[in-house]
């Protein structure tokens, strides 16, 4: 089993910066591609990034390039979200997962979740 934990969500304005974390627990997560999901009121789970187990790989949805930045520390089992510029439509809970077999942009092929942080970007 793998426990995930985020934090680091919080109010925001339009423009600023926030850094989510993502603290895992259990099985040492090195072995485990890791992603982020967000989720928006009245909307789907949807795919924001990952980053492969050995941390070589990152892939992104197209709204967030350049914006968003997938990191992870394999030492504390932490994953981090760095997310700049940000904008309203960034508005949602942000969700940490993690599998072992492969990394997915649908939310149904991960295998571990965190409980969410939310995120409010005002305009």
């Amino acid at each position: 089993q793998v426990q995930l934990v985020e934090s680091g969500g919080g109010l925001v304005q339009a423009g600023g910066s926030l850094r989510l974390s993502c603290a895992a627990s259990g099985r040492t997560i090195s072995s485990y591609h890791m992603g982020w999901f967000r989720q928006a009121p009245g909307e789907e789970r949807k795919f924001v990034a990952a980053i492969s187990a050995s941390g070589g790989s990152t892939y992104y949805t197209d709204s967030v390039k350049g914006r968003f930045t997938i990191s992870r520390e394999t030492a504390k089992s932490t994953v981090y979200l760095q997310m700049n510029i940000l904008k309203p439509e960034d508005t949602a809970v942000y969700y940490c997962a993690a599998n072992y077999v492969r990394m997915s942009t649908t939310p149904n092929l991960w295998s571990y979740w965190g409980q969410g942080t939310q995120v409010t970007v005002s305009s």
